[in-house]
């Protein structure tokens, strides 16, 4: 008899669902750039930037598994990258993984793409800088990363990709034929998730569309940043894509309803068939809005969303521009974005930290 209620026991338990465990990922652009090389790496190991310090306090407390963060400068060492990781681990939010190859930023084209008779300007690299790594792009990980599966799109030329809008820039075909995608990168990231398995992340942080002329280099190039992972996804690329669980996240300097700007791309990833949009929100977003006014009384889109607090000066105000979008089936227990309203915690330091704003989405693993 013991045996026999040993047994139903047993197949009791089987029977329960397993638990879940429950990641988050985030994206962050954290105004970590400097004016020069080293400077940051400077900032973080004397601890004398306030505006560093707000930054380590944001993603302290916010916690991601998975953190993109970009707008933050690249040494060839990872100096400033690791300088960053051990202040978060001495507030018991360190990473033990860490993924950033050099960027598209201040890397040399040989060409005069500004027009102003000079080479080596910052405009005349692969992507803005007026040094190599400039603002760009950084993966911390709780999850082990595979590196040596990781796929970096950052030489990819915008040439090669289909569909694209290279051709009315009005770029000689020299310049064509040298001349990457990325003003800073694309990469497809693999982690082990913690049951098994791998999951993907696509990361980048695209162009603004502005600082250009009646050609719209640098808008075409910002669509068409975002068109990557339209192409990438639908299998029009020679590399083969990655099936799910994947999460694309990054900036895209570029809000799906409001300012300057392509929209297409970015509109037809938010409703991708094989991505969802959990669309995280603050109440923080929403006040903002209404307390600056100015071009945020005007937009067109739900200011909960917003992302960014740009100027209120000619028709900037606050947009959507940072994103963290998982697959379709993914189980999103929670989203939202660091912007707590005035009075709340954190909201001055949120506002120290960067004028972007942590996004972060929930998902639940079996």
């Amino acid at each position: 008899m013991n045996r026999l209620w040993a047994a139903g026991l047993a197949a009791a338990l089987l029977a329960l669902p397993a638990e879940a465990e429950t990641l988050r990922f985030a994206t962050f652009n954290a105004d970590l750039s400097r004016a020069g090389p080293g400077l940051l790496l400077q900032d973080l190991r004397r601890g004398s930037s306030a505006q560093a310090a707000a930054v380590v306090a944001i993603i302290a407390a916010t916690s991601p598994d998975v953190l993109l963060l970009t707008g933050i400068d690249w040494d060839h060492d990872l100096l400033a990258l690791r300088a960053l990781e051990a202040a978060l681990a001495a507030k018991g939010a360190g990473y033990g993984y860490l993924y950033a190859p050099r960027p598209n930023a201040g890397m040399a084209t040989g060409f005069d793409l500004d027009g102003d008779g000079r080479l080596g300007g910052a405009r005349d690299a692969q992507g803005y800088g007026r040094f190599t790594g400039e603002g760009g792009m950084a993966l911390l990980s709780r999850l082990p990363i595979l590196a040596g599966e990781a796929r970096d799109f950052s030489g990819f030329l915008w040439r090669d990709l289909p569909d694209s809008l290279l051709s009315g820039a009005g770029l000689s075909p020299e310049i064509e034929a040298a001349l990457r995608l990325s003003s800073m990168g694309h990469w497809d990231v693999p982690l082990r998730l913690p049951g098994g398995g791998t999951l993907h992340v696509l990361a980048f942080m695209a162009t603004p569309p502005v600082f250009d002329g009646p050609e719209d280099l640098n808008g075409r190039r910002n669509h068409d940043e975002a068109a990557f992972w339209l192409r990438y996804l639908e299998g029009a690329l020679p590399q083969q894509p990655p099936s799910a669980p994947l999460v694309l996240m990054g900036d895209a300097n570029l809000d799906p309803v409001d300012g300057e700007g392509r929209p297409g791309a970015l509109r037809a990833l938010l409703a991708h068939p094989s991505l969802q949009d959990p669309a995280p929100a603050s109440a923080g977003g929403v006040a903002a809005a209404v307390a600056q006014g100015g071009p945020n009384a005007t937009q067109a889109g739900d200011p909960a969303r917003d992302t960014v607090d740009w100027p209120e000066t000619g028709d900037l105000g606050n947009r959507r521009v940072d994103y963290v979008l998982p697959w379709a089936a993914a189980k999103v227990s929670g989203s939202g974005v660091v912007w707590p309203a005035q009075g709340e915690p954190l909201a001055e330091t949120a506002e120290a930290a960067s004028r972007h704003r942590l996004v972060w989405v929930d998902i639940d693993f079996p």
